[in-house]
């Protein structure tokens, strides 16, 4: 029996169908443009390979070579932004032009120059060009066969960059949701965890590795829930019982979350459904986000709003009441009573003044900067001045002065800085209430200039130290509560001290007084 030959046309066929398939099953665009690049060479018995995409700008770019030095792209490019499109495509005589000037370019030996535009659904994706040593006339045959070969490349490019497309934006979502201020977690229809983020995993203290996988309720555990619950909203029917034409709503969810080392963390969940195409619940997205700042600000606040209420009405129901009581006509008071009341007046007036102007104050801080009216200022006959006047006000304390001789003269505000040692003083009087030494001091360096006051009072705890300065923050112990105040006098203080270029701090131990210290430039 004789053998026969496979026809050529039967070979040809065949490592096309072979090469397609590769093409097709590959999704990386860099492996698919070598696969067509090789393959084009080897069917053309080519020298050189060029593939050219289409980018946002509808310009061709090119993206991969064979038989190109690197340098050469560059110039190829160039010739490439100069081809001409028409509505048919692209000008087949401009482009066997720019072919010509491309083959000189990259070696004058090369003979002949073939083009083949890679098109899907009617779109141009790119173009694929190949070179040869020879020139030979193309049969009907082996065109047919060489666009049957652009379509598959075409199809496999235009596959490729879709992937990476989309692969693009899978890895950018998922590095939004990893490096997230706030928590994220993805749960299954069953409440299972499929992804936790490093957010998360700071405020939960799970790791990612221990939390997926596990039951919702296992890691997120509450001490109190205040608002919405999950599982009771899903046997409810959420998030399915809303009008058909109604975008899907999320669930809220508040409380105080127990951490897994047992500390507790206030956290708000907001819970968002992921519906497959035919309606069912796929995932469910939930960003958790701490709030214990915010509800720390609200308790301040809320605290805020009632000290200042019991601060205003104290000084407005004396003064009330020592005029009524001055004006009544049945009594005849003596000149010594009068003057007493009439004093007693004046200085809640002045309180009054005093806690007005501190309010107007932190308002206008908080809107804008502070404005300072420079001038020179001896900060140590300004506190003799400020002990002068407090002596009058408490039986129970001894000040004393500690500056060195020739203490320098500064540039300030002198209003504003005489606010923050009338403020610091005012201080050590109320938190020593078993009297003692109040000092006020100074010391001298090349470039600053260092005031402080020190009492023997009943200091303030380590953790709170830090927060003194905030606005309206005051530290609670038994003391603070029976003390007048609204925790706007330190945060005064720093701010004056700040606008001056200076800065303020406290050393402090409980029941062993405080040190309020703050540092000024000389000039």
């Amino acid at each position: 029996m004789q053998l026969m030959l496979p026809d050529f046309r039967v070979l040809q066929r065949d490592f096309l169908l072979e090469i397609s398939r590769a093409m097709t099953a590959q999704l990386d665009l860099g492996e698919v443009l070598r696969l067509v690049l090789n393959a084009s060479i080897v069917m053309l018995a080519g020298k050189v390979g060029i593939v050219a995409l289409r980018d946002a700008n509808g310009l061709y770019r090119v993206r991969a070579t064979m038989g190109v030095d690197s340098e050469r792209i560059t110039q190829l490019n160039r010739l490439l932004d100069e081809l001409v499109t028409t509505e048919d495509g692209l000008d087949p005589d401009f482009l066997n032009a720019q072919l010509s000037q491309m083959a000189v370019t990259l070696d004058k030996r090369l003979r002949q120059s073939l083009f083949l535009p890679l098109v899907i659904a009617g779109e141009a994706v790119g173009l694929l060009i190949v070179f040869r040593a020879y020139w030979v006339e193309a049969t009907d045959n082996d065109l047919q066969i060489l666009q049957s070969f652009a379509d598959q490349a075409a199809i496999a490019v235009h596959n490729a960059q879709l992937y990476a497309r989309i692969d693009y934006e899978r890895k950018r979502l998922a590095a939004i949701l990893e490096y997230s201020a706030d928590g994220v977690m993805i749960l299954d229809a069953d409440l299972r965890i499929l992804g936790f983020n490093r957010a998360l995993e700071r405020m939960s203290g799970w790791t990612s590795h221990d939390a997926v996988g596990r039951d919702l309720d296992e890691v997120i555990t509450w001490k109190r829930l205040e608002k919405g619950d999950l599982r009771k909203a899903l046997q409810d029917g959420w998030p399915f019982r809303m009008p058909p034409d109604a975008p899907v709503e999320t669930l809220y969810v508040e409380g105080d979350m127990v951490r897994r080392d047992g500390l507790t963390l206030s956290v708000g969940i907001t819970y968002a459904p992921l519906l497959t195409v035919d309606g069912n619940l796929a995932n469910i997205i939930a960003n958790v986000r701490d709030i214990t700042n915010f509800r720390q600000a609200q308790e301040m606040q809320n605290v805020f709003i009632s000290t200042i209420s019991h601060e205003l009405k104290t000084p407005v129901a004396l003064i009330k009441g020592y005029a009524g009581t001055l004006r009544r006509e049945d009594a005849a008071w003596d000149p010594e009573v009068i003057k007493d009341s009439l004093a007693v007046i004046e200085d809640e007036a002045d309180r009054l003044t005093e806690l007005i102007e501190n309010l107007l104050a932190a308002s206008k801080l908080k809107a804008e900067r502070m404005r300072l009216d420079l001038s020179d200022v001896r900060l140590d006959q300004m506190a003799a001045q400020v002990v002068e006047r407090f002596q009058t006000q408490t039986r129970t304390h001894q000040f004393v002065l500690s500056f060195p001789p020739d203490f320098p003269v500064i540039q300030g505000d002198e209003f504003r800085l005489r606010q923050v040692l009338d403020n610091l003083v005012n201080n050590a009087i109320k938190y020593s209430p078993n009297g003692g030494i109040i000092e006020i001091g100074g010391g001298v360096d090349d470039e600053t200039v260092t005031i402080f006051v020190r009492d023997q009072g009943v200091g303030i705890p380590e953790r709170e130290q830090e927060r003194i300065f905030e606005r309206f923050y005051r530290v609670d112990d038994t003391l603070s509560r029976r003390t007048k105040g609204t925790g706007l006098g330190l945060y005064l203080a720093k701010t004056i001290i700040e606008a001056h270029g200076g800065r303020i701090r406290v050393k402090s131990k409980p029941g062993q007084g405080s040190t309020f210290y703050f540092t000024l430039p000389q000039c």
